[in-house]
Protein backbone atom coordinates (compact mmCIF):
# COMPACT_ATOMS: atom_id res chain seq x y z
CA UNK A 1 0.00 0.00 0.00
CA UNK A 2 2.89 2.94 0.88
CA UNK A 3 4.59 1.88 -2.94
CA UNK A 4 0.58 2.54 -4.46
CA UNK A 5 0.67 5.65 -2.10
CA UNK A 6 3.77 6.74 -2.77
CA UNK A 7 3.23 6.51 -6.77
CA UNK A 8 -0.58 8.44 -6.68
CA UNK A 9 1.63 11.35 -4.52
CA UNK A 10 4.40 11.82 -7.36
CA UNK A 11 4.36 14.85 -9.63
CA UNK A 12 3.95 12.46 -12.66
CA UNK A 13 0.70 11.63 -11.65
CA UNK A 14 -0.62 15.06 -10.04
CA UNK A 15 0.14 16.46 -13.40
CA UNK A 16 -2.13 13.76 -14.82
CA UNK A 17 -4.74 15.08 -12.29
CA UNK A 18 -3.78 19.30 -12.67
CA UNK A 19 -5.92 21.14 -11.92
CA UNK A 20 -7.48 18.96 -9.21
CA UNK A 21 -5.93 16.91 -7.26
CA UNK A 22 -5.26 12.90 -6.95
CA UNK A 23 -7.33 12.87 -3.88
CA UNK A 24 -10.35 14.90 -5.68
CA UNK A 25 -10.67 12.14 -8.12
CA UNK A 26 -10.03 9.28 -5.57
CA UNK A 27 -12.54 10.46 -2.99
CA UNK A 28 -15.64 10.13 -5.70
CA UNK A 29 -14.79 6.50 -5.18
CA UNK A 30 -14.52 5.84 -1.69
CA UNK A 31 -14.51 9.18 0.74
CA UNK A 32 -11.29 7.60 3.01
CA UNK A 33 -9.49 6.96 0.00
CA UNK A 34 -7.09 9.29 -0.26
CA UNK A 35 -2.97 9.91 -0.97
CA UNK A 36 -2.36 13.63 1.50
CA UNK A 37 -6.29 14.42 2.96
CA UNK A 38 -6.16 12.71 6.28
CA UNK A 39 -10.24 11.13 6.59
CA UNK A 40 -11.62 8.87 9.47
CA UNK A 41 -14.83 7.36 10.01
CA UNK A 42 -16.69 7.29 13.18
CA UNK A 43 -16.86 4.02 15.05
CA UNK A 44 -18.01 4.71 18.71
CA UNK A 45 -19.68 7.48 20.66
CA UNK A 46 -19.50 7.57 24.39
CA UNK A 47 -20.92 9.82 26.36
CA UNK A 48 -19.21 10.47 29.37
CA UNK A 49 -21.60 13.41 30.80
CA UNK A 50 -24.74 15.05 30.43
CA UNK A 51 -22.60 17.28 28.19
CA UNK A 52 -19.53 15.42 26.83
CA UNK A 53 -18.57 12.86 24.51
CA UNK A 54 -15.80 10.68 23.22
CA UNK A 55 -15.61 10.24 19.05
CA UNK A 56 -13.72 7.25 18.73
CA UNK A 57 -12.39 7.33 15.53
CA UNK A 58 -10.29 5.08 12.73
CA UNK A 59 -8.38 7.23 10.30
CA UNK A 60 -7.41 6.20 6.72
CA UNK A 61 -3.43 5.52 5.64
CA UNK A 62 -2.80 9.41 5.46
CA UNK A 63 -3.08 9.68 8.92
CA UNK A 64 0.92 9.57 10.58
CA UNK A 65 -0.50 9.17 14.17
CA UNK A 66 -0.24 11.38 17.31
CA UNK A 67 2.20 12.37 20.30
CA UNK A 68 0.15 12.55 23.35
CA UNK A 69 -0.77 16.28 24.30
CA UNK A 70 -1.44 17.03 20.58
CA UNK A 71 -4.85 18.16 18.58
CA UNK A 72 -6.27 18.13 15.17
CA UNK A 73 -8.66 20.26 13.38
CA UNK A 74 -12.08 18.15 13.26
CA UNK A 75 -14.47 19.39 10.55
CA UNK A 76 -18.21 17.89 9.69
CA UNK A 77 -20.00 18.54 6.86
CA UNK A 78 -23.41 19.44 8.05
CA UNK A 79 -26.01 20.99 4.70
CA UNK A 80 -23.16 20.99 2.52
CA UNK A 81 -20.99 23.14 4.61
CA UNK A 82 -17.86 21.92 6.36
CA UNK A 83 -17.33 23.48 9.28
CA UNK A 84 -14.09 22.96 11.63
CA UNK A 85 -12.77 23.40 15.10
CA UNK A 86 -9.93 22.05 17.69
CA UNK A 87 -9.90 19.19 19.77
CA UNK A 88 -7.42 17.41 21.47
CA UNK A 89 -7.07 13.50 21.22
CA UNK A 90 -7.86 11.83 24.71
CA UNK A 91 -6.65 8.28 23.67
CA UNK A 92 -3.66 6.31 24.43
CA UNK A 93 -1.00 6.49 21.97
CA UNK A 94 -0.33 2.85 23.21
CA UNK A 95 -3.21 1.88 21.64
CA UNK A 96 -3.31 -1.02 18.93
CA UNK A 97 -6.04 -1.50 17.38
CA UNK A 98 -5.93 1.67 14.78
CA UNK A 99 -8.37 3.89 16.62
CA UNK A 100 -7.94 6.86 18.38
CA UNK A 101 -10.58 9.33 20.53
CA UNK A 102 -11.68 13.00 21.00
CA UNK A 103 -12.98 13.81 23.59
CA UNK A 104 -15.96 16.97 24.03
CA UNK A 105 -17.50 19.08 26.07
CA UNK A 106 -20.12 20.72 24.07
CA UNK A 107 -20.93 24.24 24.46
CA UNK A 108 -24.02 26.14 24.36
CA UNK A 109 -22.38 28.39 21.33
CA UNK A 110 -20.59 25.67 19.50
CA UNK A 111 -21.95 24.37 16.38
CA UNK A 112 -19.82 21.72 15.79
CA UNK A 113 -19.34 20.41 19.49
CA UNK A 114 -22.99 20.22 19.63
CA UNK A 115 -23.29 18.67 16.72
CA UNK A 116 -20.76 15.75 18.25
CA UNK A 117 -22.80 15.44 21.23
CA UNK A 118 -26.16 15.37 20.34
CA UNK A 119 -26.04 13.96 16.43
CA UNK A 120 -23.05 12.58 15.21
CA UNK A 121 -23.22 8.87 14.99
CA UNK A 122 -20.79 5.81 14.02
CA UNK A 123 -19.66 5.62 10.38
CA UNK A 124 -19.62 9.31 9.95
CA UNK A 125 -16.50 10.72 7.82
CA UNK A 126 -15.16 12.83 9.24
CA UNK A 127 -11.73 15.51 7.68
CA UNK A 128 -8.82 15.59 9.63
CA UNK A 129 -5.90 17.28 9.89
CA UNK A 130 -2.74 15.90 11.23
CA UNK A 131 -2.03 16.20 14.93
CA UNK A 132 -0.55 19.46 16.09
CA UNK A 133 0.77 21.22 18.97
CA UNK A 134 3.56 20.90 21.31
CA UNK A 135 1.87 20.53 24.76
CA UNK A 136 3.53 17.12 24.49
CA UNK A 137 5.97 15.36 27.29
CA UNK A 138 9.35 15.19 26.82
CA UNK A 139 11.29 12.22 25.64
CA UNK A 140 12.61 11.27 28.89
CA UNK A 141 10.77 12.29 32.06
CA UNK A 142 11.86 13.15 35.28
CA UNK A 143 11.38 10.86 38.36
CA UNK A 144 8.10 13.21 38.88
CA UNK A 145 5.45 14.93 36.97
CA UNK A 146 2.27 17.37 37.92
CA UNK A 147 -0.37 17.70 35.61
CA UNK A 148 -3.17 20.19 36.35
CA UNK A 149 -6.49 20.69 34.37
CA UNK A 150 -9.82 22.04 34.67
CA UNK A 151 -12.90 20.94 33.13
CA UNK A 152 -12.67 20.01 29.62
CA UNK A 153 -8.87 21.14 29.75
CA UNK A 154 -8.30 17.03 31.20
CA UNK A 155 -8.55 15.77 27.57
CA UNK A 156 -4.58 16.35 26.24
CA UNK A 157 -3.85 15.44 29.40
CA UNK A 158 -6.02 12.56 29.75
CA UNK A 159 -3.88 10.74 26.77
CA UNK A 160 -0.84 11.61 28.39
CA UNK A 161 -1.53 9.92 31.94
CA UNK A 162 -3.44 6.86 29.66
CA UNK A 163 -0.42 6.29 27.43
CA UNK A 164 1.77 6.42 30.52
CA UNK A 165 -0.19 3.77 32.47
CA UNK A 166 -0.09 1.68 29.05
CA UNK A 167 3.30 2.04 28.72
CA UNK A 168 4.17 0.78 32.49
CA UNK A 169 5.76 4.49 33.32
CA UNK A 170 7.36 3.82 36.63
CA UNK A 171 8.10 7.18 37.88
CA UNK A 172 5.85 9.38 40.34
CA UNK A 173 2.76 11.10 38.18
CA UNK A 174 0.51 13.74 40.49
CA UNK A 175 -2.84 14.57 38.99
CA UNK A 176 -4.35 17.34 39.82
CA UNK A 177 -8.34 17.80 37.81
CA UNK A 178 -10.62 20.79 38.83
CA UNK A 179 -14.42 20.09 37.88
CA UNK A 180 -17.48 21.69 39.42
CA UNK A 181 -18.70 18.22 40.53
CA UNK A 182 -18.89 14.67 39.70
CA UNK A 183 -21.56 14.55 37.77
CA UNK A 184 -19.67 17.32 35.75
CA UNK A 185 -16.33 15.48 35.46
CA UNK A 186 -15.24 13.52 32.52
CA UNK A 187 -13.62 10.09 32.84
CA UNK A 188 -14.67 9.70 36.98
CA UNK A 189 -14.65 5.79 36.56
CA UNK A 190 -11.41 5.72 34.68
CA UNK A 191 -9.84 8.03 37.09
CA UNK A 192 -11.19 5.94 39.95
CA UNK A 193 -9.20 2.93 38.81
CA UNK A 194 -5.88 5.25 38.34
CA UNK A 195 -6.18 6.35 42.07
CA UNK A 196 -5.22 2.61 42.83
CA UNK A 197 -2.42 2.52 41.03
CA UNK A 198 1.07 2.71 43.07
CA UNK A 199 2.35 5.58 41.16
CA UNK A 200 -0.32 7.42 40.38
CA UNK A 201 -1.87 10.13 42.39
CA UNK A 202 -5.07 11.69 41.54
CA UNK A 203 -6.59 14.47 43.52
CA UNK A 204 -9.73 16.42 42.44
CA UNK A 205 -10.92 19.52 43.46
CA UNK A 206 -14.79 19.98 43.17
CA UNK A 207 -15.58 23.79 42.74
CA UNK A 208 -19.49 23.39 43.69
CA UNK A 209 -19.78 20.86 46.73
CA UNK A 210 -19.68 21.14 50.09
CA UNK A 211 -16.17 21.07 51.68
CA UNK A 212 -16.35 18.17 53.02
CA UNK A 213 -16.87 16.17 49.80
CA UNK A 214 -13.49 16.86 48.16
CA UNK A 215 -9.76 16.61 49.14
CA UNK A 216 -9.23 20.30 48.41
CA UNK A 217 -11.27 23.31 48.01
CA UNK A 218 -11.54 25.85 46.01
CA UNK A 219 -10.19 27.07 42.75
CA UNK A 220 -5.92 26.33 42.36
CA UNK A 221 -3.79 28.18 45.64
CA UNK A 222 -0.16 28.05 45.64
CA UNK A 223 -1.71 25.54 49.27
CA UNK A 224 -2.75 23.39 46.71
CA UNK A 225 0.99 22.48 45.63
CA UNK A 226 1.84 22.64 49.37
CA UNK A 227 -0.95 20.02 50.01
CA UNK A 228 0.39 17.71 47.70
CA UNK A 229 4.15 18.19 48.83
CA UNK A 230 4.94 19.38 45.24
CA UNK A 231 7.56 21.76 45.37
CA UNK A 232 7.01 23.61 41.98
CA UNK A 233 10.72 24.72 41.50
CA UNK A 234 11.71 21.26 40.61
CA UNK A 235 8.63 19.44 39.18
CA UNK A 236 7.95 19.61 35.81
CA UNK A 237 4.17 20.74 35.38
CA UNK A 238 1.63 20.70 33.12
CA UNK A 239 -1.54 22.42 33.21
CA UNK A 240 -4.38 22.63 30.67
CA UNK A 241 -7.45 24.18 31.32
CA UNK A 242 -9.94 27.88 31.05
CA UNK A 243 -7.52 31.10 31.00
CA UNK A 244 -8.03 31.69 34.34
CA UNK A 245 -6.66 28.31 36.03
CA UNK A 246 -3.78 28.42 33.28
CA UNK A 247 -3.46 32.48 34.75
CA UNK A 248 -3.11 31.39 38.41
CA UNK A 249 -0.90 28.27 37.68
CA UNK A 250 1.47 30.88 35.65
CA UNK A 251 1.62 34.00 38.55
CA UNK A 252 2.12 31.06 41.17
CA UNK A 253 5.13 29.65 39.21
CA UNK A 254 6.10 32.87 38.85
CA UNK A 255 6.60 33.97 42.06
CA UNK A 256 7.63 30.82 42.93
CA UNK A 257 10.57 31.47 40.61
CA UNK A 258 9.62 27.93 38.87
CA UNK A 259 8.26 29.26 35.53
CA UNK A 260 10.76 27.89 33.60
CA UNK A 261 8.48 23.69 34.56
CA UNK A 262 5.24 25.27 33.53
CA UNK A 263 4.12 23.99 30.27
CA UNK A 264 0.62 25.30 29.38
CA UNK A 265 -2.34 24.96 26.55
CA UNK A 266 -5.59 26.93 27.59
CA UNK A 267 -9.10 25.60 26.37
CA UNK A 268 -10.98 28.84 26.56
CA UNK A 269 -9.73 32.38 25.88
CA UNK A 270 -10.65 35.33 28.53
CA UNK A 271 -13.42 37.86 28.22
CA UNK A 272 -12.34 40.72 26.27
CA UNK A 273 -12.08 43.98 27.68
CA UNK A 274 -13.58 46.27 24.94
CA UNK A 275 -13.07 49.04 26.92
CA UNK A 276 -9.88 49.20 27.19
CA UNK A 277 -8.50 52.43 27.08
CA UNK A 278 -5.95 50.92 24.06
CA UNK A 279 -9.25 49.97 21.62
CA UNK A 280 -8.89 52.92 19.83
CA UNK A 281 -7.91 54.09 16.09
CA UNK A 282 -8.83 52.15 12.35
CA UNK A 283 -8.87 48.76 12.28
CA UNK A 284 -7.79 48.24 8.48
CA UNK A 285 -7.92 45.57 6.23
CA UNK A 286 -5.68 45.94 3.46
CA UNK A 287 -6.67 43.06 0.57
CA UNK A 288 -10.13 43.62 0.57
CA UNK A 289 -10.11 47.67 1.31
CA UNK A 290 -12.65 47.90 4.24
CA UNK A 291 -11.86 49.11 7.25
CA UNK A 292 -13.45 49.61 10.65
CA UNK A 293 -13.32 51.39 13.99
CA UNK A 294 -11.52 49.61 16.42
CA UNK A 295 -13.96 48.03 19.26
CA UNK A 296 -11.71 46.62 21.42
CA UNK A 297 -12.66 43.03 19.63
CA UNK A 298 -10.44 40.47 18.64
CA UNK A 299 -9.49 41.23 15.03
CA UNK A 300 -11.12 38.19 14.11
CA UNK A 301 -14.55 39.25 15.28
CA UNK A 302 -14.04 42.48 13.74
CA UNK A 303 -13.45 41.55 10.65
CA UNK A 304 -16.57 39.19 10.74
CA UNK A 305 -18.33 42.04 11.89
CA UNK A 306 -17.35 44.09 9.11
CA UNK A 307 -18.27 41.80 6.49
CA UNK A 308 -15.28 39.39 5.62
CA UNK A 309 -15.23 35.51 6.18
CA UNK A 310 -11.55 34.98 7.63
CA UNK A 311 -11.10 31.14 7.79
CA UNK A 312 -10.78 30.09 11.37
CA UNK A 313 -10.35 26.89 13.52
CA UNK A 314 -10.52 26.83 17.05
CA UNK A 315 -11.46 30.77 17.88
CA UNK A 316 -8.76 30.10 21.15
CA UNK A 317 -5.44 30.55 19.74
CA UNK A 318 -4.53 26.70 19.26
CA UNK A 319 -4.23 26.12 15.89
CA UNK A 320 -2.87 28.25 13.24
CA UNK A 321 -6.04 28.40 10.89
CA UNK A 322 -6.31 31.88 11.54
CA UNK A 323 -3.09 32.92 11.19
CA UNK A 324 -2.52 36.22 8.94
CA UNK A 325 0.06 39.14 8.35
CA UNK A 326 -0.52 42.29 10.13
CA UNK A 327 1.03 44.69 7.84
CA UNK A 328 1.43 47.50 10.77
CA UNK A 329 0.46 48.68 13.85
CA UNK A 330 0.60 46.62 17.53
CA UNK A 331 -2.05 43.85 18.34
CA UNK A 332 -1.89 42.43 21.93
CA UNK A 333 -2.38 38.67 22.94
CA UNK A 334 -5.69 38.57 24.72
CA UNK A 335 -4.48 35.57 27.41
CA UNK A 336 -0.66 36.67 27.58
CA UNK A 337 -1.29 40.32 26.89
CA UNK A 338 2.35 40.67 24.63
CA UNK A 339 1.97 43.37 22.42
CA UNK A 340 2.95 42.51 19.24
CA UNK A 341 4.29 45.59 17.62
CA UNK A 342 6.82 44.61 14.29
CA UNK A 343 6.12 45.24 10.73
CA UNK A 344 4.67 41.83 8.55
CA UNK A 345 4.40 39.73 11.30
CA UNK A 346 2.18 36.71 11.77
CA UNK A 347 -0.47 36.93 14.48
CA UNK A 348 -3.72 34.40 15.30
CA UNK A 349 -6.37 36.83 14.65
CA UNK A 350 -8.45 34.94 16.89
CA UNK A 351 -6.63 35.77 20.06
CA UNK A 352 -4.97 39.35 19.21
CA UNK A 353 -7.16 42.79 19.43
CA UNK A 354 -5.71 45.60 17.53
CA UNK A 355 -3.85 48.52 20.16
CA UNK A 356 -4.73 51.65 18.28
CA UNK A 357 -4.48 52.03 14.18
CA UNK A 358 -3.25 48.01 12.87
CA UNK A 359 -3.56 47.14 9.09
CA UNK A 360 -3.82 42.86 8.82
CA UNK A 361 -3.68 41.25 5.03
CA UNK A 362 -7.19 40.45 5.18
Amino acid sequence: MGVIRRTLGSKAVASLTSPHTVDHYLEQVHPLLTVDEVRARVVDVVHETGDASTVVLRPNGAWRGFVPGQHVQFGVEVDGRRRVRVFSVSSSQANRDGTFSVSVKAHPDGYVSQFLHHEIAPRTIIHLSQAEGEFVLPDELPDHVLMLSGGSGITPVMSMIRTLRDRRHAGEITFLHYARSRDDEMFSDELDRLAEETNFRVVRVYTRVPANESELQGRFAVDHLKHLGVDASDTLTYVCGPAGLISSVRDTYDDLGAGDQLRAEYFKVPTVDLDAADATGTLTFDASGRTADNSGATILEQAEAAGLEPAYGCRMGVCNTCAVKKLHGAARHVVSREVQADTDQTIKICVHVPVGDVSVAL
